[in-house]
This record gives C-alpha cells, structure tokens and sequence, in this order.
C-alpha cells in the first residue's frame, strides 16, 4: 500500500460505518486524510480516537456550496445508507447525492484528482438476472419509498459517466454491496447489526417475509481493501466495478448464524415484507477480480466471529474506564 504513502486523500463522509474503516486504513498508509462530514448518521468519536496527525475532521454539508481542501484523491461516501435514515430526508437524501457528487467532481476535476464514488447495489434494484454485473441496466421502482436513494444513486452514476466521456476528469465507481462490521450502529434498521442487538437482548429476531430471500454480506475489511484497490490502481476512466462477497445466504441462515453466534437459542419470528424489498442480491465480482487483483477474504462465520470479539473487547474497555474514572 505505498501508494497511499504522503497522498492527501479527502473523504466526504469519512465518519460513517464505511468511511471510518476507510480512513483507518489511510492513515495506517500513510496517507494525510481529511474527513468533512454533516454527522448527520456518522459519529466523530471513532475519528477522534485514531488521534492521528495527519488527520482533520470538519463538519460540513457538501450538498451546499463550500470551500474543500486540495487533494489528490477523493473518496465520495457522503450519503446514509440505511434506508431508516435515507427514507427519514428523502429530499436530502436526493440533495446529498446529486448536488453532492456534482460538487465533489468539480473540486476532484480542478485539483486535478481521482474521484471514487460509492455507489451502491441499490441501483439494480430487484434484479432481473443473477448474479448481478456491471453491465445490468437494473430494475428500479423510480416512485417508490426507496427511490429517493436507488434513483439518485444512480442519476449520480449517469453524471459521473457523463463527465468520464465529456472530459478528462478521472471518476471511478464502486457499486457496494451488503457490508458489515464493528462499528455499525443497532438502531439503522439493517440485517445483521438488527440481529445482533435483538440476539445478545435475548429478543426474538425478526426475519421479512418467509427468510427465503438472499443478501451478500461483505465484511468491512474487505470492502475497505476493494476500495482501495480501485483509487490506487491505473485503470480506465469511467470504470464500474462490484465490490461485495459472492457468497450467497438466505435471511434466515444469516438470522441462524447469528444466533449461533451471539444469542441463546433465540426464536425466530416473521414479519412483512417491506416495499421493494428484494429477492436476491449477489454480485458478480470477475471484472474487479481480473482488473483490481481484488477478492473478499473473510467469510461470513469468520466476520460475525470477529465482530463478537471486537463487542467483547469494546465492552471490557468501557468497563475498565467506568471503573477508572469511578475511583
């Protein structure tokens, strides 16, 4: 990873789930990282405790004009993801990702610098082939409660592609899948970090509909490490790529897999299905495997195991400052 060493990356929304990982593994780089983030569903504490030099955090809504630093590479992760939060601000939620990327692309193309933009798997929508490539046109309910981020997700695509044929501007797309990992909050509404909580409270966990829908959970190491990939290596302007596991599970053996892991022979319970919920999800990862060398390493066993040891320790830690700061 010497590439990163001495670059000045700027990453919008660097104090979310994604973006803090990301900007961990910056900084381990070498890198000189500026996060700007509204702290609208991000956290500063997690970016405080890296207490890096090379690190400045400034609050900031990027769907509004504003004064960005220099950069060599900027990372737009700048938008909620889960779609409690997104579905809450629809509006901003479409200001975010579309005034957003437009300010983000004309700040990369004046500095001269690569823009990668996280995109999302929302933008195939409920698929109607599997697995899913870079190549699907996506099938989206352009109406629907979801909208608001599918759609300016991918109307935000359409205008970094547009600028990828109209200039010289180097914009790279991640289309993210399912990811997952310490640091996730409980209450945005998602699969595993639900599942987690309702396990360790001793609660019955809530699976949509029959469970027999299917995710691609990507632990976040992975993910941070396909990102990387892709703003470090010389590939062609305009380029898409997946970045998620391959590794397809039903809803309700993720829903086993935690029990197994964090619970106490938890029941199941089953619940509607939300609107636009989807079937199945699962990328296809050839074009990022054969251009970026880039794979997921961890399995879903190993991240939920890892995750557990990582709540384990978070809670000792806690513990051991109640205790200190109690004397």
């Amino acid at each position: 990873m010497t590439f990163w060493r001495n670059k000045t990356v700027l990453v919008a929304g660097g104090a979310g789930f994604i973006g803090c990982h990301l900007v961990q593994e910056l900084l381990r780089a070498g890198g000189k990282v500026h996060v700007v983030d509204n702290f609208s569903t991000g956290r500063a504490g997690p970016l405080k405790a890296l207490g890096q030099d090379n690190l400045t955090v400034e609050q900031l809504d990027i769907s509004r004009p504003a004064i960005l630093p220099q950069a060599d590479i900027v990372f737009n992760l700048a938008s909620p993801a889960s779609p409690i939060h997104y579905q809450s601000d629809p509006i901003q939620t479409w200001k975010t990702n579309i005034l957003g990327t437009l300010q983000l692309f004309e700040h990369a193309h004046a500095c001269n610098a690569t823009l990668v933009q996280a995109s999302t798997s929302e933008v195939y929508g409920d698929p109607l082939s599997h697995p899913q490539k870079e190549t699907d046109w996506g099938h989206v309910n352009p109406v629907g409660p979801r909208a608001c981020y599918d759609e300016s997700k991918r109307a935000a695509e359409t205008l970094l592609m547009d600028a990828a044929r109209t200039s010289d501007a180097d914009v790279r797309i991640a289309r993210i899948f399912n990811t997952y990992g310490p640091g996730m909050t409980t209450s945005d509404g998602r699969a595993i970090p639900k599942f987690v909580a309702q396990a360790k409270a001793g609660d019955a966990l809530t699976v949509h509909g029959d469970g027999t829908q299917t995710r691609s959970f990507c632990y976040v190491s992975d993910t941070v490490d396909g990102l990387l990939h892709l703003g470090s290596l010389p590939v062609a302007k305009g380029e898409i790529f997946n970045i998620g596991n391959p590794v397809e599970n039903t809803i309700l053996d993720i829903a086993r897999h935690v029990i197994a892991i964090f619970g106490d022979g938890n029941d199941i319970v089953f619940e509607d299905r939300p609107v636009d919920d989807l079937q199945r999800r699962r990328p296809d990862i050839k074009k990022a495997e054969t251009l970026l060398q880039w794979t997921p390493k961890v399995t879903l066993k190993e991240g939920l195991m890892t995750l557990s040891e990582s709540q384990r320790q978070g809670k000792t830690k806690a513990t051991r400052t109640h205790t200190s700061n109690a004397k």
